[in-house]
């Protein structure tokens, strides 16, 4: 059965779910729950269907043209839209655009793009939801203008913020905790930070999403958690709810490495940058993408070649290496204990995990239930870091009790 831990006014209590034909339940609710008021590859294409260049209209009524060569549809079906966001093109799908239900955001985590729910969005939009599923800039078949670079440093979520390095509350890997400073700003200055992909998010969620309600509910993955919690820090009249699928703590973070193993990490950060190139070229090919899915993921038929294709394809496009290895340099940022600790956090947040996770610490995210702004936290069996894709029946059904 799946575990689910459930807050009941100080407390939280271990549920069991119950099996449907479609996966698993969520028992009954837990009554009396406490709601709080708190304020450079040549473009290729391994689709079956003929590779082209897409325009699609998007609902801010503007046509937008893709930058880069792209699949007119993901593999479902889905098709690729675009929107112009602060001088860039951001790739997005849709489903039932048109309803009136609410709306619900799903958002990626490292080196993939929004395809990593193309298992989730039509079940969603069944139950009756609007669904959104954005490539985060620099991800997917967005933009990826050089990280460093004038139009990058303009643009950046990180401009006109009181950054430094505060003092914070953060986890361990035996389920403790301990205090660390947290160096919030990205080292190298570039523009793809959790800032600027928190602020893409909320703008997304205004100008395309426009939920009939006003709000939406925030869904990620991996590293996408952090994204969506600061959204919802940021604007936290728009953001309704936040439900992280495998949280990422962020290992390579300054606040979570050892001081005495900072200098070689940032040492090898820049070896990467510098000569990383032939590193890429070499393992940026479907034998050797598909070997290296087969860690985070314990479900291992799950990694099949459309897995691949859609997760490596636009790794082809130009200045995706770039962002990679900027990404591997980022070793700063607000970290997720540290989110969920904001006063400003008003969205009540689900955790789902799966126990087969081989790159998150199970009592750190067990001990996740300590924070008043964690509602419930639900256990997965025999999936990994991406239960999402692994087993989509057993989370789909808890995705849809979040949003109810």
């Amino acid at each position: 059965p799946v575990s689910t831990r459930a807050r009941d006014g100080d407390s939280c209590k271990l549920r069991a779910c119950r099996p449907t034909q479609r996966g698993v339940r969520l028992g009954s609710k837990t009554q009396g729950c406490k709601r709080f008021s708190r304020s450079e590859f040549p473009p290729r294409c391994f689709h079956s269907h003929r590779q082209m260049t897409v325009k699609a209209t998007s609902t801010t009524s503007a046509t937008v043209e893709s930058p880069i060569t792209a699949p007119p549809n993901n593999p479902l079906g889905f098709r690729n839209q675009f929107w112009k966001w602060r001088g860039q093109t951001v790739r997005y799908q849709a489903l039932n655009e048109e309803g009136t239900g609410p709306s619900v955001v799903l958002i990626h985590g490292l080196f993939v793009n929004c395809d990593h729910w193309r298992k989730n969005m039509q079940p969603l939009a069944d139950a009756g939801y609007r669904v959104f599923a954005i490539d985060l800039l620099g991800c997917g078949y967005s933009s990826k203008p050089d990280p460093y670079g004038e139009e990058a440093r303009k643009l950046s979520g990180e401009n006109g913020r009181p950054l430094g390095a505060p003092e914070a509350t953060l986890g361990t890997a035996g389920g403790g905790s301990r205090a660390a400073a947290v160096a919030l700003a990205h080292p190298l200055g570039s523009c793809y930070n959790f800032y600027t992909w928190a602020e893409q998010v909320c703008d997304f969620s205004e100008q395309v999403v426009r939920p009939p309600d006003g709000r939406v509910a925030l869904v990620s993955n991996s590293i996408g958690t952090i994204t969506a919690l600061q959204a919802a820090v940021d604007q936290p009249e728009l953001v309704s709810g936040v439900l992280t699928v495998n949280p990422n703590f962020r290992e390579l973070h300054t606040a979570e490495t050892p001081s005495f193993a900072v200098p070689a990490i940032q040492w090898v950060q820049a070896q990467l940058r510098k000569y990383g190139q032939r590193v890429f070229d070499a393992a940026a090919n479907p034998k050797t993408v598909k070997q290296i899915l087969k860690e985070p993921y314990n479900v291992e038929s799950a990694v099949t070649d459309e897995l691949v294709d859609v997760l490596l394809t636009p790794l082809l496009t130009p200045g995706a290496s770039t962002v990679v290895f900027d990404q591997l340099s980022y070793s700063a940022g607000p970290l997720p204990e540290q989110l969920l600790q904001d006063e400003r956090l008003a969205a009540p947040v689900w955790v789902c995990w799966g126990e087969k996770d081989p790159w998150t610490p199970p009592k750190r995210v067990l001990a996740l239930e300590r924070y008043e702004s964690v509602r419930e936290l639900v256990t997965l069996p025999n999936v990994g870091h991406c239960p999402h894709d692994e087993a989509p029946d057993l989370v789909n059904p808890v995705i849809i009790d979040f949003l109810k």
